[in-house]
């Protein structure tokens, strides 16, 4: 077997050997649905300010709101 024969052997039987060590991504589906617990608390603050004739005719009528 004369050298050249055998270097191309070599880099055919390298090649072979090298692709399957090529590397693969797989992407799959969960089995599970994904499950996102979100506690949140929410505060909120309303301030109203009146001028003092409408401050009055709040408080002298009750039954306004």
């Amino acid at each position: 077997m004369n050298w050249k024969a055998a270097s191309s052997a070599a880099i055919f039987c390298g090649s072979i050997y090298l692709t399957g060590c090529s590397p693969s991504v797989r992407l799959e589906a969960p089995d599970k649905p994904i499950e996102i617990n979100m506690n949140v608390k929410i505060e909120h603050e309303i301030r109203l300010k009146v001028e003092k004739d409408v401050d009055e005719l709040l408080s002298s009528q009750k039954g306004l709101f």
